[in-house]
């Protein structure tokens, strides 16, 4: 069976998406560490564990919902802990099971860090798009993310 090859259309499309997603992780990382020093992943842990209940998540649980390995998550936790922004629990019950913790000062820095990238997502993102663009993106990311994870599932 031959590859479908891709199009005109759907090479600019995909092309486009290759160099935008890039060039937007880029510009979201400079941001944030010229603003908090926080990595990109540094400040979606924050975010990620801002949002959990009692600001805690186990490690497991964190690196599932941010789709990254274990060991690069456990790097980026050392690095918020030596910071004390984060703190680390051992579960009582189950002792494989680590716990990410949420400090004052780490939700005291997200708070300082948030305003700016969500600025920057809403300058370089959101307005990018008229509000149709925009919905069609969400239903189409949502699509790629259902089948991605469906394959990995």
């Amino acid at each position: 069976m031959s590859p479908r090859w891709l199009n005109e259309e759907e090479r600019a499309a995909w092309l486009a998406f290759l160099s935008a997603s890039s060039l937007l992780e880029r510009r979201l990382g400079r941001q944030l560490e010229r603003d908090s020093g926080l990595s990109h992943l540094q400040y979606e842990i924050l975010v990620r564990l801002a949002a959990a209940p009692d600001g805690e998540l186990r490690m497991t649980e964190l690196a599932s919902t941010l789709l990254n390995s274990k060991s690069k998550l456990t790097y980026q936790v050392d690095q918020l802990e030596k910071a004390g922004l984060v703190t680390r629990r051992n579960c009582r019950t189950d002792l494989r099971a680590v716990y990410a913790r949420l400090t004052d000062a780490g939700r005291e820095r997200l708070e300082q860090a948030a305003p700016g990238h969500v600025e920057t997502v809403r300058e370089f993102f959101v307005d990018a798009f008229t509000p149709e663009q925009l919905a069609a993106v969400a239903a189409g990311f949502t699509e790629v993310n259902r089948r991605l994870r469906e394959e990995t599932g």
